[in-house]
């Protein structure tokens, strides 16, 4: 008898990490409907999804949803409910705000790929009103209530998944806090085989990252600005832009946004990717890898599961610097210039390739049919 399949989707409007692992998702089940709150991927960039019909919610028509649509997110659970999945026999959601919360019958296999749960409404809820610039007054009361209406129904709607599955160790961890769910992990995919494998190393550092607060692009500049003989290259645009070049000393070279072919080609010849976040994954120290590049990361998050740090693991392929603080990155850039001939850039790359797409659609496709022979 045959399967029907929906993949459930939060919002389609770029093509990110999360669209990444749909992309895969697809190609493991090229026939399956796709549903999101809303689709403005304009034409020319709808190879990923297979340039599919998607079916969308009411928030595609509200008045400047292209634009605002995080904005609807008190109206977001009502909206992913209306979505109708009932005819499917599978039904697999990729969720980092409200896609798990899609209705499922008791006789359908609903199977939920966590990238996060809700950030803004649960642990990085202080963080994320600090920034809004909603820590007081009445909007930062309607912002609280409306949070905690989001954190309740997102409880409540993790009773509606048979399975979750998360993107990391530490976001199972997260899960777990949130949920007390169980989830199993499958990490996500990483086009390991477009950065290529070079291990002629030039005697500078790297980072690149979106210009935001929690990537602290800032601590990285201002880390390498007191060490005047080590050379930064910074990648990347954003809000942040302005405020990290005013902290570049001459050392510092802030490139702005560049094409992939430019990224890759300095990530090649870099002597060490460094990466200050606490990311749910991280895909760029894996790309970094990829290339044959040892990082320097913050130890929390992801990067502990996908860097194996120096001391702590065979084959190392790179080290982890303990505090978000200048003091700690540049002491451990220093112990990095005095170990680094320990760490061999193809054991960097063998690492990166732990992650490739192939492996992620075997694993993924496995761990549903072992689903389906328990129903």
């Amino acid at each position: 008898m045959p399967t029907k399949v929906a993949i459930i989707h939060d919002w389609l409007v770029t093509y990110a990490g999360a669209e990444k692992v749909l992309e895969q998702l697809l190609m493991i089940y090229p026939d399956a409907d796709l549903f999101s709150l809303v689709d403005f991927i304009d034409e020319d960039k709808r190879d990923f999804i297979l340039n599919k019909n998607v079916h969308t919610s009411f928030i595609q028509k509200l008045p400047f949803a292209r634009k605002k649509y995080r904005s609807y997110l008190p109206f977001m659970p009502l909206a992913i409910e209306q979505l109708d999945v009932s005819k499917y026999d599978i039904v697999i959601s990729s969720s980092h705000a409200v896609a798990k919360g899609v209705i499922t019958g008791p006789d359908q296999l609903h199977i939920s790929y966590v990238h996060s749960p809700i950030r803004y409404a649960w642990d990085l809820q202080h963080q994320y009103l600090k920034e809004a610039g909603l820590e007081r007054g009445m909007k930062g009361w309607i912002a609280k209530a409306i949070l905690h209406y989001i954190r309740n129904w997102d409880y409540r709607t993790a009773n509606g998944v048979d399975y979750f599955v998360a993107n990391s160790k530490f976001i199972a961890r997260r899960i777990w806090k949130v949920y007390r769910r169980e989830a199993d992990v499958i990490y996500p995919p990483v086009d390991v085989s477009a950065f290529t494998f070079h291990d002629k190393k030039e005697d500078f550092y790297l980072t690149a990252s979106r210009m935001v607060p929690y990537k602290k692009i800032d601590l990285i500049v201002e880390a390498f600005s007191q060490m005047p003989d080590k050379k930064l290259v910074v990648i990347g645009d954003g809000p942040d832009f302005n405020k990290i070049k005013a902290k570049a000393a001459s050392n510092v070279e802030l490139l702005g946004y560049q094409p992939f072919e430019v990224l890759r080609d300095y990530m090649q010849r870099a002597k060490a990717f460094v990466f200050a976040a606490e990311e749910d994954f991280g895909i760029t120290p894996v790309e970094a890898q990829a290339c044959g590049t040892p990082v320097i990361a913050y130890g929390k998050g992801g990067a502990l599961e996908t860097v194996r740090g120096y001391g702590q693991a065979e084959k190392p392929t790179g080290l982890f610097f303990e505090e978000q603080t200048v003091a700690s990155l540049v002491q451990s850039i220093q112990l990095f210039e005095n170990i680094s001939g320990d760490i061999q850039y193809q054991d960097c790359r063998e690492n990166a390739l732990r992650f490739s797409p192939e492996r992620f659609r075997k694993e993924f496709e496995d761990y549903v049919n072992s689903k389906l022979e328990n129903m």
